[in-house]
Parts: C-alpha cells; sequence; structure tokens
C-alpha cells in the first residue's frame, strides 16, 4: 500500500490544522466539557467561521465541496484537541448533510443544505431503540403510520446526541409490518425536532458529556410527505451507506484521539522527572510511548487507505468496518497507556489524558459494538451468519 496525499488535500489539512491550533486549544476543550448541563453552542460557532458545516455539502446548495477525504482530515484535525466534542460537527454531516445529500429531494436539498452549510441548522440521529442497542432491527418498535396528511410517529428512541439542541432529527421508523424480512418496511424521515408529541430528555454519560444524549418519545407526532426521506420502505437500504461513512468519520475522529494522546504523553516524558532523571529515560515509558506511535501509524495507513478507496468510489464496508475495530480499539489502548505514562495527573482532570479515554471507550461500544462489527467481517468472508 502507498499514499500520498494530493496537493489540494494537504493545503486543507494545514489550513484545518493552523485554524484548530488558534481557535480550539486542549484547555478551552476541557473547560467546555466541565460544563456538562450547557450545550457548547460557541463550539459550533467555531465550526461555523472555519466552515467546517459546509464540508461535503456541493457549492450549488451553499457548501464548500470536498470529497470523504477532506471529511477525515478534518475530523481528525479536529478530535486531536476536542476529543469526543468533535461529534458536534460530525453528527449533523452524517445525519442532515450526508442524508439530504444522497436521499433527499431537489426541493429538500434547496431548503435545508444552504442552512446546515451556514451553521443555521443543527440535526440529530435518532435510531437505536431503548430495547435494542446493536440490534436495531430486531428492536425496532417506532411505527410510522399514514394519514391523510402524511404519517403519524409513535415511539421511543434513545442514544440520541445533540437532540436537545438540534432542528431537525433523522428517525428510523417501521412504516410496514407485513414484510419477510425485518429490513425491509423501514422509512427515513427528517422530523423537526420542536413538533408537537416530542419529549426530548437529556442523559447522564460518561463521556462527551457537553454534547449532550438524549431519550426521545414520539407520542402521535404528525409529519407531512415532505418529511420522508428517499421512497417509503426503503429506509435501511438508504442508511447502510451512511453508516459506512459514519465508520469512517468516527475512525477520523479515533486517530485524532491517538494523536493528542501521543502529543501529551511525548511532552509529559520529557519534563516530569522521577528518581533523579526525566521519566522519558525509563525504558518502560519508552516502550509505552512506541507502542502509541505504532498504533497511530497503523490506524493512519489504514484510514488513508479506506477514505482513498472511497472517495474514488470502490465499495469500502469490510475495510471501514475492520477500521473500525482496530480504530476504536487501539485509540482506547493508547488513551489508557497515556494515563499510565501520566501517573496520578493522567487521572485528573485538569489533564487531557482522562478525556480521551472516556471517548475513546465510547467507541468500542457505539456506533455498532466491536463484536458486532466482528461478526459482520466474519459472514463477509463467508461464513454463516452468527446473530
Amino acid at each position: 500500500m502507498q499514499f500520498a496525499l494530493s496537493e489540494e488535500h494537504r493545503a486543507f489539512r494545514d489550513m484545518v490544522q493552523r485554524f484548530v491550533a488558534a481557535e480550539m486549544p486542549k484547555d478551552w476543550a476541557r473547560e467546555l466539557e466541565r460544563k456538562e448541563d450547557e450545550y457548547p453552542f460557541e463550539l459550533w460557532d467555531k465550526f461555523t467561521e472555519g466552515g467546517f458545516h459546509g464540508l461535503g455539502i456541493p457549492e450549488e446548495y451553499g457548501g464548500i465541496g470536498g470529497d470523504v477525504m477532506m471529511q477525515v482530515i478534518a475530523a481528525r484535525a479536529l478530535s486531536r484537541t476536542l476529543s469526543g466534542l468533535a461529534w458536534l460537527w460530525g453528527i449533523t454531516q452524517f445525519a442532515g448533510a450526508k442524508s439530504l445529500t444522497l436521499h433527499g429531494t431537489e426541493e429538500q436539498k434547496r431548503r435545508f443544505l444552504p442552512d446546515i452549510a451556514s451553521g443555521k441548522l443543527r440535526a440529530s440521529i435518532s435510531l437505536t431503540e431503548p430495547g435494542g442497542g446493536t440490534d436495531v432491527l430486531g428492536a425496532m418498535r417506532t411505527m410510522a403510520t399514514p394519514t391523510a396528511n402524511g404519517w403519524m410517529i409513535q415511539g421511543e428512541k434513545i442514544w440520541s446526541s445533540q437532540s436537545h439542541v438540534a432542528d431537525y432529527l433523522l428517525v428510523l421508523a417501521r412504516s410496514d409490518k407485513s414484510v419477510a424480512k425485518n429490513h425491509h418496511g423501514l422509512t427515513l424521515f427528517w422530523v423537526p425536532a420542536k413538533s408537537p408529541g416530542i419529549t426530548i430528555t437529556p442523559l447522564k454519560k460518561l463521556g462527551m458529556r457537553a454534547m449532550g444524549s438524549c431519550s426521545i418519545h414520539f407520542n402521535e407526532v404528525e409529519v407531512g410527505h415532505d418529511a420522508v426521506l428517499g421512497t417509503p420502505g426503503t429506509g435501511w437500504q438508504m442508511i447502510l451507506p451512511m453508516l459506512n461513512n459514519e465508520r469512517l468519520l468516527m475512525s477520523a475522529f479515533c486517530l485524532g484521539y491517538i494523536d493528542g494522546v501521543l502529543e501529551d504523553a511525548l511532552d509529559y516524558a520529557k519534563q516530569r522527572k522521577a528518581f533523579g532523571k526525566v521519566i522519558g529515560q525509563f525504558q518502560a515509558i519508552q516502550h509505552f510511548i512506541a507502542n502509541i506511535k505504532m498504533a497511530q501509524y497503523s490506524v493512519e495507513c489504514m484510514l488513508m487507505d479506506c477514505a482513498s478507496k472511497s472517495a474514488s468510489g470502490q465499495e469500502t464496508l469490510l475495510e471501514s468496518t475492520i477500521l473500525k475495530v482496530i480504530s476504536a480499539e487501539e485509540s482506547n489502548r493508547c488513551a489508557d497507556l497515556g494515563i499510565q505514562i501520566l501517573g496520578g495527573m493522567g487521572y485528573s482532570a485538569d489533564t487531557d489524558m482522562q478525556r480521551y479515554w472516556r471517548d475513546s471507550r465510547l467507541q468500542r461500544i457505539g456506533p455498532i459494538t466491536d463484536e458486532m462489527a466482528r461478526n459482520l467481517i466474519a459472514e463477509q468472508l463467508g461464513l454463516p451468519r452468527s446473530f
């Protein structure tokens, strides 16, 4: 495998890195996260200022264009300092920009994409059911019933991040019970978050605190026919390529976590003294740091290869699933090593290592568990389905 960024991509990377270093430093991210009950609107505004919301949206709809390679470059740079708070940008990229660009009508694109690109519209995804977790299809209880003027949605969702401040929710609901397979008869809806009948309740959680993740109750929520994305009944087939893109973004975020961990671990190892010498002179610490560097290089090579294939239109479901598992596990392992290197200070809320650990730990669970991802990998290799 041989890969090199194009001149355009290198220039974009350098620009993003400069902006993040100047406008989104780590100490600011720590302060934002400490206010766990306050959504960081000021961070959202920084994304707007930097033009990040327009990434991936065609210029004709108010965006700045750009391919999946530019998205992963941005994701990596953002998460180096912001850690999991980078998902404030990533969620609307996935739930809003990607879904509308792929499946929206021309009218929907012209109505919503300019507002997403300009930072005026926040989106959230409502996919997971309270009793389901990874078993999205088997646990699907949220129903969408046709009405004279559109649809009525009834049900519950959970772990819908930033839905409490969202303008629109991307909702997957069952619209037909009489189907042969679970993945049939599902429809994607673009639902105004403040619709009558919607109750959103924030949840306490370990990491990414300021972003907010919520449970949502839909009580006879009425939406028009224009709230449907794509063709009714084909929602699962529509969401699959979006989930593939989400895995690429997630892996880029994980690589950014590793970047931040390595940066902080090296800085600490060069300054901290114990037993009369800097701890970076101790073999154990050197091995820890070498392991972090090896993980960084491995994930970077896989991510660049997968993103390059995806940008050229190749099918990358197997590669992105493998990448998801390795990037999640390596980033969490590296953050754990980082805490070990910093010792007590690694456990302190005054440093960032504990932030990287908490946020990377989530990626081993979602958006799909590493165990389920391994099942999918084995199935793609021709083995029988295990679930």
